[in-house]
């Protein structure tokens, strides 16, 4: 079965779950999982507490089709639509209001390091490698890999380390900050899974705010994002959510953050 005839989305237990490869075509980026994991995204409702990227293959993502740009009648014309679809993707990525974990094995190169760079949680085995890869093929990057590495490891670094096309291994990945934590390579999938679920059922409004509030970080003096911070948490006071979480503090009780969200 072809990956178009396959369905690459699939919702459980609150978490959606998204493969962006899949071992078609070498693991590359499927235009199939931008496709029905940008129509999910936009659908997503308050049933939705997290979202789960993955790679059904080898690696987690490999890059792009190469083949499939060598074989397009118009180059250009063809990358065109390959970029606008994968941004898409991208653009619902971001602007989804719950956590984004990607179970990240084998390599993430290209399209796939961009994708990882987006993530909230990014786990990764000890065998896992990423590379910006564009260079390798002639190109500049796409998926937001030029804006939101600088973001990571700042302006120069980030130059370097894709105009050198780096292999950056597992653990130079964490200490660069562009991966969360290490976890055994067979034990990748099942923990990034227990971290969505985790997080899915836990005070999803704070984490929209957290999301929020980290994203705008860069573009607003300290001051600025002071009383951002300040408008934020007092809104979170009176939400369900903030009011279920004082309440069971003082109570000495768990949060019942289901009761709150089906508040909301």
């Amino acid at each position: 079965m072809s990956e178009n005839q396959q369905s690459l989305v699939h919702i459980e237990d609150g978490v959606l779950r998204i493969a962006v490869a899949t071992a078609e075509h070498g693991t590359s980026l499927s235009p199939a999982g931008m496709e029905q994991g940008t129509a999910a995204l936009r659908a997503a409702g308050p049933e939705i507490g997290a979202v789960l990227l993955v790679g059904e293959g080898s690696n987690f993502c490999a890059g792009g089709n190469v083949r499939g740009f060598a074989g397009a009648e118009d180059r250009g014309a063809h990358l065109l639509d390959i970029a606008n679809l994968f941004h898409d993707f991208i653009r619902e990525i971001d602007a989804i209001g719950v956590p984004v974990v990607a179970a990240v094995h084998g390599w993430a190169a290209g399209a796939g390091m961009s994708i990882v760079l987006h993530a909230d949680v990014a786990l990764a085995g000890p065998g896992t490698k990423m590379r910006a890869a564009y260079p390798s093929i002639g190109f500049s990057p796409d998926g937001g890999m030029s804006w939101t590495l600088p973001r990571i490891v700042g302006p120069a670094r980030a130059r370097e380390i894709i105009m050198t096309d780096a292999v950056i291994n597992a653990d130079e990945g964490v200490r660069l900050g562009l991966l969360s934590r290490l976890v055994a390579d067979d034990e990748i999938g099942s923990e990034a899974l227990r971290v969505a679920r985790t997080l899915a059922h836990g005070p999803t409004q704070s984490y929209a705010a957290i999301r929020r509030l980290v994203a705008e970080s860069d573009s607003r003096s300290l001051s600025d994002h002071l009383d951002a911070e300040a408008a934020a948490i007092s809104a979170a006071a009176t939400t369900p959510t903030g009011i279920e979480g004082v309440d069971s503090f003082v109570e000495k009780r768990r949060p019942d953050w289901a009761a709150a969200r089906a508040r909301s």
